[in-house]
This record gives C-alpha cells, sequence and structure tokens, in this order.
C-alpha cells in the first residue's frame, strides 16, 4: 500500500511530538497526597495545561481554573507544570491530560491509582482446643482493599499454605479470605499462628493466635535412690513423672502378674518400698491418666545379693592372670611342635666316623672291612649324644 510522503512527515511529526511531553503515572495510598508532572523537552514558549480525567481543564499555565483547592500548584516553568492532589479519594482516580499548546496538540497521560489498604486482619478457629493427631481448620480474612490482599500464613518459623478466596464488593473493594487446615502435633501447643497481610499500601500487617492442643501424658520413671545396684535389705524410692494436657487426674502404681509388696508405699506419685528382697523382684508400672487418654513406663526391678558387686576388681585380676598363662601356655606348645617337625625332618642323616666309606662297598662284610679303622680302633673313637 502506498503511502504519500505528507501522511509519512506527519506521524513523524507527532512521534516526535509525543516524545517532547512527558509524565508518569502516580500511585497513592487514599488520603494521600498525588504529584502530576508535566514536563517538556524542548519548549517553544507554547502553553502547558493539566486535565483531569472528564477533561475539565485545572491547571492552564498557573493558573487554576478549576475551583478545587484540593489542587495546588508546586512548580511552574516553561519546561515543567507540576500539580500536587490532596486527600485523594477512590473518585479521583483516572487518567490524567498533561497537554501542550502546539499544532497539533500535544498530549501525554499520567494514570492515578488509588491504593486502599485492608482493614486489620481477623483470624477465626473451628475450635479453642485440638487434641494431638487432629486436624484444625482456621481462617484469616482481610476486608475493603484495593487492589486485592494476598495472605500468608506462618506457624512458628514455618510457612503454611493456605487456599484463598477473593471478592469484589460493590465499591470496587476486595476482600481476601485464606483457609488454613493442617494437623496438630503436642509440640504444637503455645505455638503462635501468624496471618500475615501483603499489600501495597500497608507493611507488616498481620494477626496472630496460638495453639492449644491436648494431648495425652508423657510418663517417665525415675530412681530417687538406692544408687547403683538394688541389694537385699535396702530401700527403694521410685518417682513416676508424668506430664499432659490437661495435667494428668490420677496417676498409679502397680506390680505385673502380682500385687505390690507388703512394705510397699504410695504418696502422690512416688512408689516406696523398705528392706528390698529377691521376693519383690518383677515389672512395676506407673501408670497416668487424663481426658485424652492413658500412658504408662515400666521399670523392671533385680534385687542383688547384699554383697553383690563386692570383689569385683579381684575377679578382673584372676581374668587377666588366666589370659597370660593361656598365652605362655600356647607358646610353649608351638615351640614344642616346631622343635618335634625339626627333629623328625633330620632323622637319619648323622654318619659315624666308622661309617666312613661303607656306602661303596659290595656287601656288609666288605663294608666292616673298608670302614676307616675297622674293629682295632673302635675302642679309641667314641661317640657322645646329646
Amino acid at each position: 500500500m502506498f503511502i504519500p510522503f505528507w501522511a509519512v512527515c506527519v506521524i513523524c511529526c507527532q512521534m516526535f511530538q509525543s516524545q517532547n511531553l512527558v509524565t508518569d503515572d502516580v500511585a497513592v495510598v487514599e488520603g494521600e497526597i498525588a504529584v502530576i508532572s508535566c514536563r517538556v523537552k524542548n519548549n517553544d514558549d507554547s502553553v502547558i495545561q493539566l486535565l483531569n480525567p472528564n477533561r475539565q481543564t485545572i491547571y492552564f499555565r498557573d493558573v487554576r481554573p478549576l475551583k478545587d483547592a484540593r489542587f495546588q500548584l508546586v512548580n511552574f516553568s516553561d519546561n515543567e507544570l507540576r500539580v500536587s492532589l490532596s486527600n485523594v479519594t477512590l473518585s479521583d482516580e483516572g487518567r490524567y491530560v498533561c497537554q501542550l499548546y502546539t499544532d497539533p496538540p500535544q498530549e501525554a497521560y499520567a494514570d492515578i491509582t488509588v491504593l486502599i489498604p485492608p482493614g486489620n486482619p481477623i483470624i477465626e478457629s473451628r475450635e479453642r482446643q485440638v487434641i494431638e493427631g487432629n486436624e484444625t481448620e482456621m481462617t484469616c480474612t482481610a476486608m475493603g482493599s484495593k487492589p486485592a490482599a494476598t495472605i500468608r500464613w506462618m506457624k512458628g518459623d514455618k510457612e503454611l499454605q493456605g487456599k484463598s478466596k477473593v471478592e469484589q464488593t460493590y465499591d470496587r473493594m476486595f476482600t481476601v479470605t485464606s483457609q488454613l487446615t493442617f494437623t496438630v502435633t503436642k509440640e504444637d501447643d503455645g505455638v503462635p499462628v501468624v496471618c500475615s497481610v501483603d499489600h501495597p499500601a500497608v507493611k507488616d500487617l498481620q494477626a496472630q493466635t496460638y495453639l492449644v492442643v491436648h494431648y495425652k501424658p508423657e510418663v517417665k520413671i525415675v530412681v530417687e535412690f538406692p544408687d547403683g545396684l538394688p541389694r537385699e535389705g535396702q530401700n527403694m524410692e521410685l518417682s513416676c513423672q508424668a506430664k499432659g494436657k490437661p495435667h494428668p487426674q490420677r496417676i498409679n502404681w502397680v506390680k505385673l502378674d502380682d500385687d505390690l509388696p507388703s512394705h510397699a508405699l504410695i504418696t502422690g506419685a512416688d512408689l516406696y518400698i523398705e528392706n528390698l528382697n529377691k521376693t519383690y523382684n518383677g515389672t512395676y508400672r506407673c501408670f497416668a491418666v487424663n481426658s485424652v487418654g492413658e500412658s504408662y513406663d515400666d521399670y523392671i526391678l533385680y534385687v542383688y545379693d547384699s554383697r553383690a558387686g563386692e570383689g569385683a576388681p579381684r575377679a578382673v585380676d584372676h581374668a587377666v592372670i588366666g589370659g597370660v598363662v593361656a598365652v605362655v601356655v600356647f607358646a610353649m606348645l608351638c615351640l614344642l611342635i616346631i622343635l618335634g617337625r625339626y627333629f623328625a625332618r633330620h632323622k637319619g642323616t648323622y654318619f659315624t666316623h666308622e661309617a666312613k666309606g661303607a656306602d661303596d662297598a659290595a656287601d656288609a662284610d666288605t663294608a666292616i672291612i673298608n670302614a676307616e679303622g675297622g674293629h682295632n680302633n673302635s675302642d679309641e673313637k667314641k661317640e657322645y649324644y646329646i
């Protein structure tokens, strides 16, 4: 398609003109001050004016035709017209026009966006108290904001994911509700759950609640005395330490498969047994009960002789001596075996002087005759064996 040269010139001229007049978009919190700046890069004494979204003149040069005292002149020069708008409301939102009287006129647009912070968030819980292992549900609501807020959840130092729902009201506001569901443990008791609201108009907006978790007792048996091995004739005290929420309502002691000894005395959570003997051996159980459930811990009692543990160092010495004797015996046996094998290997290879030359004899008689010295010297040559 053919475009006339004059049309190209008009388009280029408009592009140049639009770049010559500039402004910026403005985001302002409701009730605060918005500042609109119309700036000219190269002005040839043309008139600058500012129009509202209804294209009514707010300022013509440094004159304000519009009867709205909230608009005030901040700066006027050949290259800038800067105007402030105080106490901004939602009705002030829209597109404002910077206009430069040239031929043709130039325009630039500044969009004012009014931010409305939400009200304080509200946390609601399905129940005030939760039993460990059960699920709990919480909701956090941030009402009347623009734009819509974002809600985040924290349990202690851990972030949890909720499900958010956004609703727009008739006055162009937004209400956001986030629902959080999770399973609680006894470690969650007293932990804060925080609902944080993120919004460009406000910082650090949050609400929090504390978890109240009920859990069955935790039980542990502690030996108060005696120290070390329980021996006949000694006294013993066992303490049943139980904690839970709510606090255990009942703590009791039993002996499995038998009755408690006649000398046993229960005082609160403690079991006291006098004059131990071996008939008291067995498993002693402490159990605690609250509204959530029941738990227990066991202690196995084994009563030793009154002298149990004495002479233990002596037994260790005997063991050491026995080990040393075993090593010595083993070494001697190894030496005897080596010597026996040595003598067995050299048996029959020893010749006396009388046998020298006997290997070449034809028969036994010749061998005797040829033997060095014969029988004549047999009395002079003696052999000694060790």
